[in-house]
This record gives C-alpha cells, structure tokens and sequence, in this order.
C-alpha cells in the first residue's frame, strides 16, 4: 500500500490551494464545512445511516457527525472533533490515524460547545446541512457560487483519493466473484447479495448504494431494489459497490448461466466487447458527450448485427433507435459520491452545461480531462413501457417485434468499470481485480 500519511499531506495541500482560490473568488475569508447532523425519519426516533457532507468527507476521513472544520488560506485548518459522553452509542476515540498531523484537532463534548468554539467569524461561508446553527453563528449558508468552485475541483482527483478508490475497489472485485459463484450455482437474489456482503466483510448500510441484484427480467429495471427467493435465474445483472475513506468503488457485470437464451448470451458477450472498446477511446480532450454517442453507435451496430434493429447505425441513432434500448448516460463522475458532482458544469462558477436534447439522461457533459475519474458503463435492455410508443407508431417495421418479445424476459445487460484519466489516456481501475 502507498504511503497514506504522505499522499494526505499533498491532498490536504491541494485542498488548501483551491479553497484560496475559491474563496478569493467569492469574496469570502473563511470556510467552515460540518460532518452534518443526522437526519431521523418524521415522527419516530429512529435515524437514516449517516453519510458526512461529501465537502467534509474531501478534507476529512472521520466519521460521525457535528465535527467542524474551518478552512483559512495561509493557516492549517482547524477541526473542532465532536466527542460526546455517550452509554447509548459507541463512541470510538480518536487514537492516531494517518491524517490527524493535518489539522489543529480541538475537542467538545455537545454539539453546541462545537459551534460555540467556533467563535466569531467575519466573512465566512458555511457548507453542510445545520444551517440553523451556522445562520445563528452568522454564517451564510451554502452559497452557491461558492458551492460551484468546490463542486469544480471535487471532480480532479489526488492520487490519495485514487488510493482509496483502488482499495475500495479490491474490496468490490472479491465480493463481485463471490456474486457470480453463488449465481453460477443457482442461488437466489437474495442469497447472492447476501453472498456479495459476506465476501466484502461489510453490512449493508455500509455499502456507497443499495445492491442491484437482478435475476431475468428484473434486470431491464435500471435501479432494482429487490431481493427475490427465486433460484436457478438465466441472466444475473448486478449493480455493486464498495467504500473505502469515503471513496466508492461502481462496478456492473452481467452473466448468462448455462441455460440462458443463447441469443442473449451472445448480446452479453456483444456488450462486453462494447464496453471494452469505449474504455480504450478515453483520453484527455475528448468531449464525454462524443463518447455517449459512440455508444449509441456500437449498440445500434450490436441490434442490427442480431436482427433486432433493421437499420444502419448511424440511421437508428439519428432516428432515436437505439434509446429505447440504452436508455440512460454512459457514466458519470466518480468519488467521495457514486453519482460525484459537477458532472454538468461548464466553469468553475457553476455554468451549467446541460445534456443535448438527443440524450437527455447523460450525466457528464463535461469535456474529458486527466485525473478525472468516471464510469464507463453502457447499457442494452428491454423495457416494455420505452419500446412500446415504437411499436405504435411508423417506425415499427425498423424492428424485429417477434424476436424483441422472445428476448424480453432475460432482462438487460449493463457491463461498468471505473476508469482514472491520464494524460495521455487512461487506467482502468476495475480490470486488473475483475477482469470479467
């Protein structure tokens, strides 16, 4: 493993760079991000599992909420660690983590003897979710301007956060071969994703998202939450992650069994070549939306190449086609969030850069650029409620229907990696630990 303490120095340094500049250029001297507090579910006293605000979590890998850290160019940041008396709940000391000679780590025992340490602050921006609190400490909350700047430089990755993320994805490559094991072998749903934790040594709230696990049909559903007691399935797509400091690994496979329909193996095995192929054209420069496209045009290439589409590639594309079929972006940023932000930002100063009108559901807009880190993961399904409008309409003879239904109970396929840009190309996070 690399050298944390030294690679958190130089990401803590990076972050202390960009906050000046954000700052100098909002006008603002002081920037004071919280963990954020807990949210509990309306009229109950139980909470949702804790995630920090993805801005603490780029400085600070400690756990649990309320701490404060307060952020001024020119010193080392402070961070006021809430660390409550507590027989309910556990309470872990801080001992000595890799990261803690960063900061100025002071200590309050209630949440507001944190906000009360904080002091009086002039000018100063607050990021995170206890605006209350930062509007009684005159604070102004969230602003967005502000907000943009730091969403900007989220997307560039340190090569500290490109640790955590190959250390989450270990930990994902395993879980995702114990996943086709238990599939291979006839398992159900349930027990596959019970399979995918187990192999990962983690509980289900500690995963970056809910598991997708989808036998047949189920899988031309792009964001399954069920977990069936069916065995034997033909068609396993699953949609699983891993986190490490923060950082989530976002890795799809699809797999026949034996008696899968040999065509849709075929379109499996069709789609993993895809995949490959898209991976290979990454590299600085190129705008994600042309990437997006390409896609379209291999899988239109795909429908045609099995007679479900009558058309030519660049035809079925032009024409709207291939979007029933690959309904979604290829990807999207990839980080301290599995959907990272300022995918469609144009500039620093939060300029959107909204998606064509052609392909209304990609993510990234944004033009290609080293240290980027993103997924790759295009997608072919058969959804009833998208073919449908074609099926009714003067397009209908551009598809072979008869072969559409038989192909419709096996699902969908969608094949991920993760990729970190270089300059002068790219890495693939993924395949080295999972190579299929």
């Amino acid at each position: 493993m690399s050298d944390l303490a030294g690679l958190f120095h130089t990401h803590i340094a990076d972050r202390l760079r960009t906050a000046a500049e954000a700052l100098a250029q909002t006008g603002f001297e002081t920037l004071v991000i919280s963990s954020g507090q807990v949210y509990t579910h309306f009229a109950d006293d139980q909470d949702a599992p804790f995630h920090p605000t993805p801005h603490f979590a780029h400085w600070c890998p400690m756990a649990g909420p309320h701490h404060l850290l307060v952020v001024r160019p020119g010193q080392r940041p402070r961070l006021i660690r809430y660390a409550p008396e507590d027989f309910w709940y556990e309470q872990a000391p801080l001992g000595s983590p890799f990261w803690a000679s960063e900061f100025e780590i002071e200590e309050a025992g209630t949440v507001e003897d944190v906000w009360k340490q904080l002091g009086t602050l002039h000018r100063a921006a607050y990021v995170g979710n206890e605006t209350d609190r930062a509007e009684a400490a005159a604070l102004e909350p969230n602003p967005e301007l502000l907000t943009a700047h730091l969403d900007w430089y989220r997307t560039t990755k340190s090569p500290y956060e490109v640790q955590c993320l190959e250390e989450a994805t270990v930990i994902a490559a395993r879980a995702h071969q114990a996943a086709r094991a238990a599939f291979m072998a006839g398992a159900s749903e349930l027990e596959i994703h019970y399979a995918y934790i187990q192999a990962a040594g983690i509980v289900d709230h500690e995963m970056p998202y809910g598991s997708i696990v989808a036998l047949n049909e189920k899988g031309a559903i792009l964001h399954y939450e069920g977990k069936r007691k069916e065995k034997n399935g033909a068609v396993l797509l699953i949609d699983a992650g891993a986190q490490v400091r923060g950082y989530a690994a976002d890795i799809t496979r699809t797999m026949a069994a034996p008696h899968c329909h040999s065509r849709f193996a075929a379109l499996i095995a069709g789609m993993e070549r895809i995949e490959l192929e898209l991976c290979e054209l990454v590299k600085p420069k190129m705008p994600y939306g042309d990437l997006h496209h390409q896609g379209h045009l291999f899988i239109a290439a795909l429908l045609q190449e099995s007679g479900i589409l009558k058309a030519a590639p660049e035809e079925a594309v032009e024409m709207g086609l291939s979007r029933p079929f690959f309904p979604h972006g290829l990807g999207h940023h990839l980080g301290i969030q599995v959907h990272d932000v300022a995918g469609r930002q144009g500039s620093p100063d939060g300029t959107p850069m909204p998606p064509p009108p052609q392909h209304p559901t990609l993510r990234t807009t944004r033009t290609i650029e080293a240290d980027q880190v993103f997924t790759v993961e295009p997608g072919l399904y058969f959804i009833p409620m998208l073919l449908r409008p074609f099926r009714e309409n003067g397009l209908r003879d551009k598809f072979n229907w008869a072969l559409i239904d038989e192909l419709t109970p096996c699902g969908g396929i969608r094949i991920e990696d993760n990729l970190l840009v270089t300059a002068s190309g790219h890495r693939n996070l993924t395949r080295p630990h999972l190579p299929v």
